[in-house]
């Protein structure tokens, strides 16, 4: 479902009118017609305001693709040469790239040491600015397992 869609769905879930949800997030009425209809899209930290004043999680916002990504750093598997991690035994562990996790064992990135580290390397490959690809970084990674303690 793309991103207006689910904003309409959630604003008229919670009986809001466009004018409510507008006053809401500091918008006009206009703009989030413009976000329902497609027309336009709210940025990476309008998501974060929508997402609270909704009552969702904020990654519920983003049309993420449907496809395995490494569930440290976000990578999807997709990407040309992307090697998954390896447990302990050096069995390849689908859940994790190389980068990640190997023999057994995450890199000792921090969080945030991951977010500054790949947000270079999301706005070249997608053209959102570095501010944008930090901030949506810092919204995507703890929802994966290896920040929100889903590990097994």
């Amino acid at each position: 479902m793309k991103v207006g869609e689910r904003i309409a769905q959630l604003r008229k879930s919670r009986g809001m009118t466009q004018e409510g949800l507008a006053r809401s997030v500091y918008v006009t009425r206009q703009a989030v017609s413009r976000w329902e209809q497609g027309a336009s899209e709210p940025s990476v930290d309008m998501r974060k305001l929508l997402a609270g004043v909704l009552k969702v999680p904020v990654i519920d916002l983003f049309d993420l693709p449907d496809e395995p990504a490494c569930q440290c750093c976000g990578t999807p598997f997709s990407v040309p040469n992307m090697p998954f991690g390896t447990d302990a035994d050096g069995a390849e562990n689908q859940d994790y790239c190389k980068w990640c996790y190997e023999n057994g064992k995450y890199s000792d990135m921090t969080l945030d040491d991951l977010i500054e580290y790949n947000a270079p390397y999301l706005a070249k490959s997608t053209g959102m600015s570095q501010e944008d690809c930090v901030s949506f970084l810092g919204a995507l990674l703890p929802t994966l397992k290896r920040w929100s303690g889903q590990e097994e």
